[in-house]
């Protein structure tokens, strides 16, 4: 009825220009990055890396209050692009991707190797989604349930990166 941009061929794979057109749309998918034809979460985690060595660069206090902003803002994000697009979660969709990295690395010094730890454990959970993550993806639909298993991803991966930092491996 008009709430649907885009008819139903494009649901599957929009355009950049088609996001240009709805900027609620092109943050939801990661500022095109989500419009990779391989691996969009992938593309989405690492288009998310200069942003999160922006957040970085704030105290924590005001780090945290900008990922709290970050996720409340990705469940309606996530939420009205699977309505627009009108499929539960469309692999392009990264914000969510966005918040879960950045929740992963929430105080944990910054250089290359904790970065680079951080993105492939982020990835790892994202990606092979073992219990409870499994539980809330099957089962938590909505903007909420787009951005949850994620949230459960970062918080699993940053158990397993502060661990590593803390012991003294990284």
């Amino acid at each position: 009825m008009g709430t649907n941009i885009l008819n139903k061929s494009a649901a599957v794979n929009p355009e950049f220009r088609q996001l240009l057109k709805d900027p609620l749309l092109l943050l939801a998918f990661g500022f095109g990055s989500g419009l990779s034809p391989i691996m969009p979460g992938t593309m989405g985690t690492l288009a998310s890396i200069p942003l999160f060595l922006l957040l970085a660069l704030a105290p924590l206090w005001l780090y945290a209050i900008l990922l709290v902003v970050a996720t409340v803002v990705g469940i309606y994000l996530c939420g009205y692009a699977a309505k627009k697009l009108a499929v539960h979660d469309h692999p392009g969709i990264v914000w969510d991707e966005f918040v879960g990295f950045w929740l992963c690395m929430v105080a944990i010094p910054l250089n290359w190797k904790t970065v680079l730890a951080g993105f492939v454990l982020f990835r790892f959970f994202d990606m092979l989604k073992p219990w409870p993550i499994s539980l809330a993806d099957k089962h938590i639909h909505g903007g909420f349930g787009i951005m949850f298993d994620d949230v459960l991803a970062g918080i699993a991966a940053w158990v397993c990166l502060f661990s590593l930092v803390y012991t003294g491996v990284l």
